[in-house]
């Protein structure tokens, strides 16, 4: 069994993260899942939550992504998100105004949004 795996979390727009890591935690329509290497082939569909990367070196990688999937085999583990951040790139002030605003405007899938990015920004 090796010891790390190849991620790429990738957004619609962008590359968004790249490296070696030791375990990938994701959440998907069935729930939250971990992949470490030598993880059975996997095809999921992502949820919007934070996605948690332990890099080989020892470091925490944590990002709010929104809807996309999730694909492993071979050691390569992608993260294909509709929208993905790391948690390093959230204005948490900005994040904070946008839940208020979707709470007052009743908009379920904004405030979910900001949820997530304030829920990726704690767990960093």
């Amino acid at each position: 069994m090796a010891a790390e795996l190849h991620v790429e979390l990738v957004a619609a727009d962008r590359s968004v993260w790249s490296g070696e890591a030791t375990l990938v935690v994701a959440r998907t329509t069935s729930g939250d899942i971990g992949v470490m290497p030598g993880h059975q082939p996997l095809l999921g569909v992502l949820e919007s939550g934070p996605v948690t990367i332990r890099t080989s070196e020892g470091g925490t990688v944590v990002a709010a992504v929104h809807g996309g999937f999730i694909s492993f085999a071979d050691n390569k583990l992608s993260l294909l998100a509709e929208i993905a951040e790391l948690a390093d790139e959230i204005d948490v002030q900005r994040a904070e105004r946008a839940l208020e605003r979707a709470k007052s405007e009743e908009n379920a899938s904004a405030e979910r949004r900001a949820e997530v990015r304030l829920r990726a920004v704690a767990g960093h």
